[in-house]
């Protein structure tokens, strides 16, 4: 039966036709309510067979298999090896209101809410918009003295001062504003009336009308700690997440609870397999280089 067993391992046709199931298991895994399919136990003993065979088919047939080949089996063990390694690890989530301190995180692998040894703080959510029309109207006093269009980023001549224009908040209609005068910057305000200028400033800004502006970019940035002790800060975002201590910290979204009130949503991955993959695949892609420059030069 052991022979059997081995030589069974070592068929070509056996590892291929894992692969086939495999693929197939994967691509069911993509669609929305499947992805269970990559923890089935199913799924993960095939991927620990097709490793398996593929290194004894490697090792019993070392002698008449070409260097190259050679190389591209060893990555392909390699991938396989670090995605069974990737199972250790785990996928966290948590929504949080900028300023909460949160110690508990929703794990998708055991369906429940844990610590994970160390608090997260949302100190910011910050959003940025692709430039704005805007109507901006001045005022002197209680008098209406100018109406000027431009989109942010844009400014406009108001006297011996010109104003620009910087950022528009679209939750609150509010738009922030920078003074200059003779090119040095005096002070800013906002069409709230909330302004840092000079007392002989004679005018205030008003928000008269606007587009609905486009996102651009989000992103969070976040302070670890554990016993009031700070362990990192950074920022996150989609593509772009915060890493420490063998953890990736990804900013998934922003939106607003039924109040109006704003909260970010993080996604921690542990992923201690990912080196190991991307070790493998490199290994792979260079067994493939090595057989096309082969084939050429020998052509």
């Amino acid at each position: 039966m052991f022979e059997r067993f081995w030589s069974l391992l070592t068929s070509t046709r056996f590892a291929l036709a894992l692969f086939g199931v495999l693929s197939v298991l994967a691509l069911l895994g993509t669609l929305p309510g499947l992805e269970v399919v990559y923890h089935h136990p199913v799924f993960r003993t095939l991927v620990g067979l097709l490793g398996f065979s593929t290194l004894a088919c490697t090792l019993q047939k070392r002698k008449s298999l070409k260097w190259h080949v050679l190389v591209i089996h060893s990555g392909v063990v390699i991938t396989l090896i670090g995605g069974m390694v990737s199972w250790l690890g785990y996928v966290a989530t948590v929504n949080a209101y900028e300023g909460d301190k949160i110690d508990t995180f929703f794990r998708w692998d055991i369906e429940k809410d844990v610590p994970l040894g160390f608090s997260m703080i949302i100190k910011r959510i910050n959003t940025d918009f692709y430039p704005v029309p805007v109507k901006v109207g001045i005022m002197h006093g209680t008098e209406k003295k100018e109406l000027f269009i431009l989109k942010t980023g844009e400014s406009f001549q108001l006297g011996q001062f010109r104003v620009r224009a910087d950022r528009l908040e679209p939750k609150s209609e509010k738009l922030s504003l920078t003074v200059f005068r003779n090119g040095e910057k005096i002070g800013s305000a906002d069409t709230d009336g909330v302004a840092a200028l000079p007392p002989d400033f004679p005018y205030s800004f008003k928000l008269v009308a606007y587009q609905e502006p486009v996102l651009k970019r989000m992103w969070v940035d976040l302070s670890l700690s554990s016993n009031g002790r700070t362990l990192a800060e950074g920022s996150s975002e989609v593509n772009a997440p915060m890493h420490w201590n063998g953890l990736s910290f990804f900013h998934t979204q922003v939106a607003f609870d039924p109040s109006g009130r704003q909260y970010a949503g993080i996604q921690i991955v542990k992923d201690p397999g990912m080196p190991l993959v991307f070790a493998g695949m490199i290994v792979t892609s260079l067994g493939g280089l090595f057989a096309f420059a082969r084939r050429k030069v020998w052509h």
